[in-house]
């Protein structure tokens, strides 16, 4: 019952452990999956930050390009939108006054720009190209050239005039006043022409409109460009001089003869004319006569000099080459100017440019064009009383190969990238570049897309890799140690049953030699045949009281690796009649018989103790396990068979299972519980067996006897 307990007590700890081995294994192994999922969520994140990072960058450039192109374009001078214009300083020679070519003139495109034009404050549409061909030459590129200048006239006239005549009523010269010409009122009349378009015209815009404004439904992000719509560009007012505003515009029309005669007249007077009046009567004739002189040309006479409005008063502001610039800061109160500064004033033109404004105008390619319509940008000009509008056409088809380019320098490795008006399904990140008036949408695309997957699929592999090592190694180990438990535990039970057996086979002879003994010593035995057959009893528990010591000692050896072996050349017949001789009275007082079938055996080399202790131990197990046999007939047989020594001993009990015919030569085995065992022993003649035969580098095993019974063979190398 105590071994019982213990064996209890010991697989209720390793339950116990195992329990929380495994418990911990599976916690770890949680931690370990959310870990992983944590760490491909952060390589997700990484990617995502870069390709974000790389939609910044493409963003910052293109927003450099557009400001520089844009501040290029607001610094322009006035005067570019016409074919000459007379540089400055320019001092009339021969009656002549030197003009230069626009740089506009001769193309159709410059940069984003595409187009430029100017519309007069009478509504008419005016372009440096205009003529080119009988100005430059008719060649093939400047007939084509021409075709392209007079289709981007009809495009204005046709789609952008409607537009700005919807800005209000009245001439387009009260249009483009100050107040009516400003983005509000530019972005009214954008939205009022697209309502009196075609409703398939409203239909195509608005559905482009919307397409590209709603909002990403991926992974992306809004990146404003403020280069076409920057409120801090400032109005120019600047001021020219009137002789070179009037030769400004004198060389870019077709006089008459009179005017001719005029103009030469004109020329004339400058020309001869003293650079300082010395008096202020000349000068003022000299004025009066240059006022009347652009009546006749112009059919009306020069407003005074409007005073600048309030609300643009500020630093002074940039010019141009061509122009002198006046500073507006400390304007002084007109009723405390000098005569000589209105004097001044009345010789000087002011020139008023506002910042460009981007107008989209939609026209029937709408739904092909990236904002939903034509995207024009004009800027308002005021020279005195006179009004124009200057502008171009964004080109859209250069914005988009700008854009490209640089996507593709800031690109990084494994990715690509698309423009469209929409996102992509395949797209990484989707970047929305707004530039207020449209958007334009910057797709990246991975490369690889199962790159991704591969990393987080070759970490995982890793991962359960190890878990599974580790799970096997704990497994492993669990099932050492429970396999260790239950071999202690049935050691410890050998080990009980030993001492179980051990003391019983030690009380029972012991117990009967201190009876004999008694008996003699008291003289209750008178007879001579009884003292004779109780003094043999006692030879005889004796013998058998020391072949059980001799046993426990010898095995004690065996473990402890102290036994040692005497081998001695000898005849092993003769060995193992006398074992059988002394076993004979044994076996007889049990009923059995004790027969030899020795075959002749040369000399051989063995150790006669373990040879007499192994026949000795055959036969005393066939004694205690046939004793309810019918034939008590035990046999000894020897013999010689491939260079081995062969010792035979033959009972006919009930035999040995063959699921038991390994585990009777274990220490301390026995068939049955001790408790309920009817055979005596200890569990180790066997077992010792096993050992001497394999210290003769030979081997035992268990046949089937006929009818019944159990041969047990010994075979012992020959050492002649």
């Amino acid at each position: 019952m105590n071994t019982t307990w213990c064996e209890n007590k010991m697989y209720r700890r390793l339950i116990i452990l195992s329990v929380i081995i495994i418990s911990a294994l599976c916690g770890l192994t949680w931690l370990g999956q959310h870990a992983l999922r944590k760490w491909a969520q952060g390589l997700e994140g990484v990617r995502l930050a870069e390709f974000a990072a790389v939609a910044e960058e493409i963003k910052r450039d293109v927003k450099r390009k557009l400001d520089e192109f844009m501040q290029t374009e607001q610094n322009r001078p006035y005067t570019d939108y016409q074919y000459y214009h007379v540089p400055r300083d320019a001092t009339p020679t021969n009656r002549q006054v030197p003009v230069m070519r626009s740089p506009l003139a001769g193309r159709i495109d410059n940069e984003l720009a595409w187009g430029n034009f100017q519309i007069e404050p009478d509504g008419k549409v005016t372009t440096v190209n205009d003529d080119i061909v009988r100005k430059e030459g008719p060649t093939e590129f400047n007939k084509q050239l021409q075709s392209l200048n007079v289709s981007n006239r009809r495009n204005i006239e046709q789609n952008l005039m409607p537009a700005l005549e919807a800005a209000g009523p009245g001439s387009i010269a009260v249009n483009l006043s100050l107040e009516t010409a400003s983005p509000a009122k530019l972005n009214a009349a954008a939205d009022q022409t697209a309502q009196n378009g075609s409703e398939e015209l409203q239909q195509s815009a608005q559905k482009k409109i919307a397409a590209r404004s709603a909002k990403s439904s991926g992974r992306g992000g809004r990146y404003y460009v403020e280069s076409f719509q920057d409120r801090d560009r400032k109005t120019q007012v600047i001021r020219q001089t009137r002789e070179q505003y009037l030769y400004d515009r004198l060389s870019n029309i077709a006089p008459s003869e009179e005017q001719t005669e005029l103009l030469s007249h004109a020329q004339a007077q400058v020309q001869s004319a003293p650079e300082e009046p010395e008096t202020r009567q000349e000068k003022n004739t000299a004025a009066e006569q240059r006022e009347v002189m652009m009546e006749r040309l112009f059919g009306s006479r020069p407003a005074e000099p409007a005073s600048v409005p309030r609300h643009v008063q500020g630093e002074e502001l940039p010019d141009s080459d061509s122009y002198e610039t006046r500073s507006l800061d400390r304007r002084e109160p007109e009723q405390a100017r000098s005569k000589a500064e209105q004097e001044q004033r009345a010789e000087t033109v002011q020139i008023r440019i506002e910042p460009f404004v981007p107008l989209v105008v939609p026209a029937k390619n709408a739904a092909e064009s990236i904002f939903a319509g034509q995207v024009f940008f004009l800027r308002h000009v005021q020279i005195e009383d006179r009004h124009l509008l200057q502008g171009f056409q964004l080109n859209e088809a250069r914005l988009v190969e700008e854009i490209k380019r640089s996507a593709a320098s800031s690109l990084r490795p494994g990715m690509d990238f698309e423009l469209s008006g929409t996102e992509n399904g395949r797209s990484a990140f989707t970047a929305v570049l707004d530039f207020g008036f449209g958007d334009l949408v910057l797709n990246l695309i991975e490369t690889d897309p199962q790159w991704l997957a591969r990393q987080i699929s070759h970490f995982g592999n890793w991962y359960f890799g190890i878990t599974a090592v580790v799970f096997l190694a704990v497994l492993l180990a669990l099932t050492a140690l429970w396999r260790s438990l239950r071999a202690q535990v049935r050691l410890a039970q050998k080990k009980d049953d030993f001492i179980s057996a051990v003391s019983h086979e030690l009380r029972t002879p012991l117990t009967s030699i201190r009876m004999y003994a008694e008996m003699l010593e008291k003289n209750w035995v008178r007879s001579e045949e009884k003292l004779a057959e109780y003094y043999k009893s006692m030879r005889q528990e004796s013998e058998r009281l020391s072949r059980l010591i001799e046993n426990v000692l010898d095995f004690s050896r065996i473990q402890r690796r102290t036994k040692k072996y005497t081998f001695t050349l000898g005849q092993i017949n003769q060995c193992i009649l006398d074992v059988v001789e002394m076993m004979q009275p044994y076996a007889a007082q049990h009923g059995f018989t004790i027969e030899t079938d020795l075959s002749p055996i040369a000399q051989a080399t063995f150790d006669r103790d373990a040879v007499t202790q192994i026949v000795v131990n055959l036969l005393d197990n066939a004694v205690k396990y046939a004793r309810d046999a019918q034939d008590k007939t035990i046999t000894v047989r020897t013999g010689v068979e491939a260079g081995l020594i062969l010792i035979e001993v033959e009972d006919h009990g009930p035999g040995v299972p063959h699921r038991q015919r390994k585990k009777v030569f274990e220490q301390f085995y026995r068939t049955g519980s001790e408790a309920t065992r009817e055979t005596n022993g200890t569990g180790l003649g066997l077992a010792l067996v096993k050992k001497f035969t394999e210290a003769h580098n030979g081997f035992v095993e268990i046949l089937s006897a006929k009818p019944t019974g159990a041969i047990f063979r010994i075979a012992l190398a020959s050492q002649n």
